[in-house]
């Protein structure tokens, strides 16, 4: 039984006989005793005084002396005001010490058959460009995110919505098809998401062109001022007026140019797959917008006919949402195509007939607020039972120290590029540092790939999702300070330990004697480890990976200071350099599961 659960149901125990009342287990409030007082926990009186009819301070005192007296983890107490600072018995951290050591997934709750489903949407990548800094976010997010949910023992499916179809990918084809020359990624060497990507920026060059052409003429010719000739450009440009028409042959479904839509969509699939594989993030379930377009118009069409939403004079399909407090919502324009917020209906309706979904999580710029405030009102309206409690995991947007991201111009950060580059940097870095003496060629580019990746995820992980935040690659890389390589430094510097005590013929015990020795220092440490399960909890309840981030930073840097005020192999006793060599490799364990949570891995030498 964990310290706190025994030491509650002690504390109960003691109210019950001292005051003859029973009281739930929530009114028990402990907490870490402040470093400025002496104690491990503090059991807050203030709760009990109604029932004690007591001063704070003798309240507390019976309380304690009775714990004392029947809770072998309690071995002393003192009183300051309503708290009670309880001095944990060194036989209880020893017990606790061995519980960690025989539970390797510590501090995670087991999935079982009856673990509710989350379902949670994350990447959603446009299939005319390549992926992207905000993608990079998105998928580190939506893993992370995935994983902890999994660690609280929830079954989790992760989930893709590609938007496959629309006015910008016919821009990318209708650039393919008038100056690509029969391009391919083959032929070009190029991966077939940039190749795409390329032709969405020449598309958006040759537009402007003709806009800026056609402005000058409307001035000239027809008199117009700069705003009315600009607009009438971009109606009456060429190039946008081809595009359009390419979309309407898709939408009727045309061989020849769903052909193309399928063969240019593959090439930037294969493109994206590769970018996923190197990120590190994988999906259960890929959904695509083409399929589920239609699925949201007959969704739609479904509820108009019961009396949920309404058509107006012009054709088009509304919902009414100003009840909520909200505006009209159009759902199918008077055309009768559909609009992004009827494509996630029918996204929607597909999963939720492919899978028992309990809860819907999806990871989504907060550029989206609005959209999901609506989504959730409609689907709990169409009778998602899910859709009243969706959550959209809204997070800010990233940006590096040179500026904003720019699209159409081409400028945007490459995730490919970002990657690459970061790789490239944790191998110099390395190298500087002399960190990859006598490692072979293939070690030391697995280790750059590691501690490369380990730094992009970290440093973009240990911020809130919530807020903005700029992405400085060079302090990222650094081996000191809340950064990946200073924790995965560490990890690797604990096994390094480990393989020499081995080495030495020191075997780790399966459990450590009741006696075993500790300082105040390994209980501290002890009882950091021991907040892995709290921190797991609480990561997923605020949706939040960068509490484990931070949580695995804070634990990082408390051993290293244990470490640098005692010697672990060289120890005084035998004794205690086992409990030291125990205490190492449950932080190592523990360093390495919570990294694994953010998608993080650790290397076993650097």
């Amino acid at each position: 039984m964990k310290i706190e659960n025994q030491i509650a149901s002690s504390v109960i125990a003691s109210v019950k006989e001292l005051y003859r009342q029973d009281v739930p287990m929530s009114m028990v409030q402990l907490q870490k005793t402040k470093s400025n007082f002496e104690g491990n926990l503090t059991l807050v009186v203030f709760p009990f005084l109604k029932i004690s009819r007591q001063k704070p301070e003798d309240t507390a005192q019976a309380i304690g002396e009775l714990l004392v007296r029947d809770c072998s983890a309690v071995a002393g107490f003192n009183v300051v005001k309503g708290f009670l600072n309880l001095n944990i018995a060194k036989e209880a951290w020893v017990g606790l010490l061995n519980d960690m050591h025989a539970d390797e997934k510590f501090g995670e709750k087991p999935v079982t058959d009856q673990s509710p489903l989350v379902m949670i949407e994350y990447s959603s990548p446009n299939t005319n460009k390549p992926l992207h800094l905000g993608h990079v976010r998105n998928n580190l997010l939506g893993w992370s995110l995935a994983q902890i949910m999994q660690a609280n023992g929830n079954k989790v499916v992760k989930t893709n919505i590609v938007n496959d179809r629309g006015i910008h990918i016919c821009k990318s084809m209708l650039a393919w098809l008038k100056w690509g020359n029969g391009e391919t990624p083959e032929s070009s060497g190029k991966k077939g998401d940039h190749l795409i990507g390329d032709y969405y920026v020449a598309f958006d060059k040759h537009y402007r062109a003709e806009v800026a052409e056609l402005k000058n003429k409307f001035m000239t010719d027809e008199g117009l001022d700069e705003e009315a000739a600009e607009n009438k450009a971009k109606e009456e440009a060429p190039l946008m007026k081809e595009a359009r028409q390419m979309l309407v042959k898709w939408e009727q479904g045309d061989e020849e140019v769903r052909a193309l839509w399928q063969k240019m969509n593959n090439w930037v699939y294969a493109g994206f797959d590769e970018t996923y594989k190197t990120l590190g993030v994988s999906f259960d379930k890929i959904y695509y917008e083409s399929d589920t377009y239609l699925e949201g118009k007959a969704k739609v069409e479904e509820g108009l006919e019961k009396g949920l939403f309404f058509r107006k004079d012009d054709n088009s399909v509304w919902a009414d949402l100003t009840q909520e407090g909200l505006d009209q919502k159009l759902l199918l324009r008077s055309d009768g195509t559909s609009v992004y917020m009827t494509q996630d209906i029918g996204t929607a309706d597909m999963r939720f007939k492919d899978f028992p979904i309990d809860k819907m999580i999806y990871v989504v710029g907060n550029e989206q607020n609005y959209h999901f405030q609506v989504l959730s009102i409609l689907l709990d309206r169409l009778g998602f039972k899910w859709g009243k409690e969706l959550v959209h995991f809204s997070y800010g947007m990233v940006e590096l120290p040179n500026g904003k991201m720019k699209s159409r111009e081409g400028t945007v950060v490459d995730a490919d590029e970002l990657i690459a580059t970061m790789i490239d940097d944790a191998r110099k870095t390395s190298d500087e540092l002399g960190k990859f003496k006598d490692m072979s060629e293939e070690e030391k580019r697995e280790i750059a790939r590691v501690v490369g990746l380990g730094a992009l995820k970290y440093f973009i992980l240990k911020v809130d999702a919530r807020k903005n935040m700029l992405f400085n690659p060079e302090e990222s890389i650094d081996f000191n300070g809340n950064t990946g390589p200073f924790i995965q430094y560490t990890y690797a510097r604990i096994r390094s330990i480990m393989r020499k005590a081995a080495a030495e013929g020191m075997a780790l015990p399966a459990q450590l004697p009741t006696d075993a020795p500790l300082n105040d220092k390994e209980i501290a440490l002890i009882q950091k480890m021991n907040d892995f399960g709290a921190v797991i909890e609480q990561a997923a309840t605020d949706y939040s990976p960068s509490g484990i981030a931070n949580y695995c930073y804070e634990l990082t840097k408390d051993f290293n200071q244990f470490y640098h005020d005692y010697s672990i192999l060289n120890a005084d006793t035998q004794e205690e350099k086992l409990t030291r060599l125990v205490l190492a490799n449950n932080v190592a364990k523990i360093i390495k599961n919570g990294m694994l949570l953010l998608g993080i891995e650790v290397p076993e030498r650097m």
